[in-house]
């Protein structure tokens, strides 16, 4: 392992997209720090996809990315990050950067899902929708702002955020009903708009962000809390967990990626097109 391979720097990497992730840009040779909420395995849970019951168990930890990323010949950061904790963010990229000096590459994986996101609208907590938007748009402001400058510096860097159809698509149902809550959408369509703004500012610096849809992935996390029946019969067709990891990978090394800033990647389309997966 040496401190002269190029750093990225993932969120939400205990378990599903984010993990999957994290490990594909290990493989591709780079170091990767990375984040979660979860530490150790056995302590991982999530709040269910509608109503008001206990939280659900989920695999997947810190500890366990790092043994996986190690094992692939990397050097591996692990970082705890409550997106919902402001301090906590911008403390831990200051920890990737305190540490490694460097990151080439930022992967906006994480989403706030929190008790009460996804309740239908006259249940709506105004309060829990207030905390969703800050988790999913405002500290991910505070974050890209702690990366950038370091990235400026170094005379460049990529941002790869990882957006949602709910922010433009309409649900097919109520939430608890293959649908999901107003909260969750507006949040990330506010987070959608990120990529484009540093783009306008930063594009002639060498700065690049891309806005990459991951498709229906079922992840741990969303195979624990159900209700995916009904999406499946809207002709929601599932993409594979690792599709997205390998959609970054490219985005991040692949000469012809430029082309494809200024719009919502749909990775099912990326992947088949440049034969990712095999």
């Amino acid at each position: 392992m040496t401190a002269t391979r190029p750093v990225a720097m993932v969120t939400g990497a205990s378990r599903g997209i984010g993990r999957r992730t994290a490990l594909a840009l290990a493989g591709a040779g780079y170091d990767v720090a990375f984040t979660a909420r979860t530490v150790e395995e056995g302590q991982g849970t999530i709040p269910p996809r509608y109503g008001h019951a206990d939280a659900i168990p989920v695999p997947g930890s810190l500890a366990r990315t790092r043994a996986e990323i190690e094992a692939l010949g990397a050097r591996a950061l692990p970082v705890r990050m409550d997106l919902l904790d402001r301090a906590s963010v911008t403390s831990a990229a200051a920890t990737v950067l305190d540490a490694w000096g460097r990151v080439d590459v930022l992967v906006n994986n994480a989403v706030a899902h929190i008790a009460g996101t996804h309740e239908r609208f006259l249940d709506l907590d105004a309060d829990v929708a207030a905390q969703v938007v800050t988790g999913n748009y405002l500290n991910q402001i505070a974050l890209i702002q702690a990366v950038l400058p370091a990235m400026l510096e170094r005379g460049g860097g990529t941002i790869v955020n990882l957006c949602s159809g709910s922010a433009t698509s309409d649900p097919p149902g109520p939430p608890g009903e293959g649908g999901w809550g107003v909260a969750y959408a507006a949040s990330k369509a506010a987070f959608g708009r990120l990529a484009g703004a540093v783009n306008a500012e930063y594009r002639g610096r060498g700065i690049r962000a891309f806005n990459l849809d991951p498709g229906f992935v079922i992840t741990d996390a969303g195979a624990a809390r159900g209700g995916l029946t009904t999406l499946q019969d809207e002709g929601f067709e599932a993409t594979p967990e690792e599709a997205p990891g390998a959609a970054v990978v490219w985005l991040v090394t692949s000469p012809d990626a430029d082309a494809l800033l200024g719009r919502v990647i749909w990775t099912p389309k990326l992947v088949a097109d440049q034969h990712l997966l095999r």
